[in-house]
């Protein structure tokens, strides 16, 4: 068979949609400035689909930063890989800074985060060590999991956030890795970026005293929302010392390109010359550098962002519950709304607070949640207003009171014109 025939039958789960789908429901053009108004298919919408959480894609003095990064360096420099001519003052004084303000001894830039996680636990877990994960990890964990296993390595899941569970899979792991002479590495998020609930981080912590294990945390959606002062979720929950590796990103309170992994020194020291994804990759361009680093000093160096996203988290969630919805076990700023319905009526519901309330949020349907059942994801940021939650709350009661009328099941491609 030619690899290519397979493309003819299916084009993948999501791909079986892209014709009906493409430039709507899927890689859909918010157009303008970052903002929560922005353009989409040439009107003005309500954006709530947006990773900006603390408003610093458009802040005045990282606009500056990137600008003259830009005007000053280029895009290109420092040209080539850290390890062989990519390595700059700016790349260490980044990951200086990172490693003090999440409380740990050092740090290392990572091109992206989805590549970076993955390369992490390759470097981090031979075939002899075991894995213990959480279910609804991340996609990259996933897929870093994958990649352990098909070096032969082992691997024990346990449900989301059953502590029990994960007990009964350290001990088995446990065993694993005695047979085989080597560890256990277990792997969860600080905040769950899809239904917005934290990792029990203390929980999993406290499983030390019985099991001798490290543990790596993925804190994309924690860090600069999470925390007295932004440091993430292990802040929130007082463990930072117990957190052996901290995974960050720069793409969603950063609003930004790339990442970090932080850790004791020789742990930093390890992976920065065994990471292949970095050792063979071009360093970090020199704007996104230093604007990152404009972007850390505002982080730390203005609460009131962090502030103002958690005034619009408070406001709307709040709201939703007032109102009767159900937005699942969220502790974070990621809003999910969830409801019951069929993957049509998802399509008729979403169409209608885009037409007709010039409201974007997205939309989750099975297999990411169960069947028969529609989630609304809301990414609020600190530039929304509480005039913006008032709007949103009031066109979602209009919209729920449509869905169990059964106003949108009506088997259509395109909204019902009673709507």
């Amino acid at each position: 068979m030619d690899i290519f025939d397979k493309i003819k039958e299916t084009m993948g789960p999501l791909g079986k949609y892209g014709k009906d789908g493409y430039g709507y429901f899927m890689f859909p053009k918010l157009e303008g400035e970052i903002s929560p108004r922005m353009k989409f298919r040439g009107k003005e919408v309500l954006n709530w689909s947006l990773n900006n959480y603390l408003g610093l894609a458009n802040h005045p003095e990282v606009r500056k930063a990137d600008a003259d990064a830009a005007a000053e360096y280029g895009l290109g420099y420092p040209m080539g890989a850290r390890m062989m001519s990519g390595h700059t003052s700016k790349h260490e004084e980044l990951e200086a800074n990172l490693a003090e303000f999440v409380g740990k001894q050092d740090a290392y830039l990572l091109n992206f985060g989805y590549q970076g996680m993955v390369s992490i636990i390759d470097t981090m877990a031979s075939r002899k060590d075991v894995i213990v994960y959480d279910s609804e990890s991340h996609a990259c964990i996933m897929d870093g999991v994958f990649l352990h296993k098909a070096k032969g390595g082992k691997s024990f899941v346990f449900p989301h956030n059953d502590i029990e569970r994960c007990e009964k899979m350290l001990t088995m792991a446990t065993k694993r890795a005695a047979e085989n002479g080597g560890g256990v590495l277990v792997i969860t998020e600080g905040v769950f970026g899809m239904a917005g609930d934290l990792g029990a981080l203390d929980k999993i912590v406290a499983l030390k005293e019985k099991f001798n294990f490290r543990l790596l945390v993925d804190d994309a959606h924690g860090f600069g929302t999470m925390g007295a002062t932004g440091s993430g979720t292990a802040e929130h929950f007082g463990v930072v010392d117990k957190v052996d590796i901290l995974f960050n990103t720069f793409a969603k309170s950063m609003a930004s390109i790339g990442a970090f992994v932080a850790a004791d020194e020789e742990v930093i020291s390890y992976l920065r010359y065994n990471m292949r994804s970095q050792v063979f990759a071009k360093s970090l361009p020199m704007p996104l550098v230093v604007g990152a680093l404009k972007r850390l000093e505002l982080l730390k160096s203005q609460p009131e962002l962090k502030d103002n996203l958690w005034t619009i988290v408070k406001a709307l969630q709040n709201g939703f519950k007032e109102q009767g919805f159900d937005i699942g076990k969220t502790e974070s700023p990621v809003t999910p709304v969830f409801f019951n319905g069929s993957v049509p009526e998802a399509t008729q519901l979403t169409m209608d607070l885009r037409e007709n309330y010039n409201l974007f949020c997205s939309i989750v349907v099975y297999p990411v949640i169960p069947k028969d059942q529609l989630m609304l994801r809301i990414i609020p940021t600190a530039v929304h207003t509480l005039e913006d939650v008032e709007y949103t709350l009031k066109a979602f009661a209009e919209m729920k009171e449509k869905l169990e009328a059964g106003a949108y099941n009506t088997g259509s491609d395109k909204i019902a014109s009673t709507i």
